[in-house]
């Protein structure tokens, strides 16, 4: 029998402040809690972003393009732990991102969702790619991606949303080499 490990979620207030209280993954939010997530979107010297093919067997968006990593924040992670352990768990980069704020930060109904725009020349082949969530990788124009979105096949992120991390990639980006 496979051992499921839970993941638990510290909860915040409306203001992001921690509020000392936990909730597991797939509990019901209590009225006025949040929970952080985050998003890498890693773009190359070509501005090309990296991205990623969920497995088949993936529960939620099975089979369907997605951004570099995203993910929920554990309890006890910043935000840049967080992404971190994404980047690290997701596609096997290790990646410091001690001294990164996340570039855009987007309110959703139940959290916080920070993204990271990182500039980097990621070689692809010698990536390890989490099997139970990753099938595999690829460099995609904003071009790609809005033609992937359209048909059906990449996660449907606002159009606009997408558009917004393309451009602030150049401006607003951390370099990692």
């Amino acid at each position: 029998m496979e051992m499921v490990s839970l993941e638990i979620w510290d909860i915040y207030d409306k203001d992001r402040n921690k509020t000392g209280k936990t909730m597991e993954r797939g509990g019901v939010f209590a009225e006025n809690s949040y929970h952080m997530v985050v998003h890498v979107c890693i773009f190359n010297s070509d501005g090309k972003m990296l991205i990623q093919q969920r497995q088949p067997f993936k529960e939620g968006w099975s089979n369907m393009w997605d951004i570099t990593v995203g993910g929920s924040a554990i309890s006890g992670d910043s935000s840049q732990t967080a992404a971190e352990r994404e980047l690290l768990e997701e596609i096997g980069l290790k990646m410091d991102l001690t001294n990164i704020r996340p570039q855009l930060t987007v309110n959703f109904e139940v959290g916080f969702d920070d993204y990271y725009l990182i500039e980097s020349n990621v070689d692809i082949e010698g990536l390890q790619l989490q099997h139970e969530e990753v099938q595999r990788v690829k460099w995609a124009t904003k071009e790609d991606i809005f033609q992937m979105l359209e048909s059906g096949e990449f996660i449907p992120y606002y159009k606009n949303l997408l558009g917004l991390l393309f451009e602030m990639r150049n401006r607003y980006s951390a370099h990692s080499r």
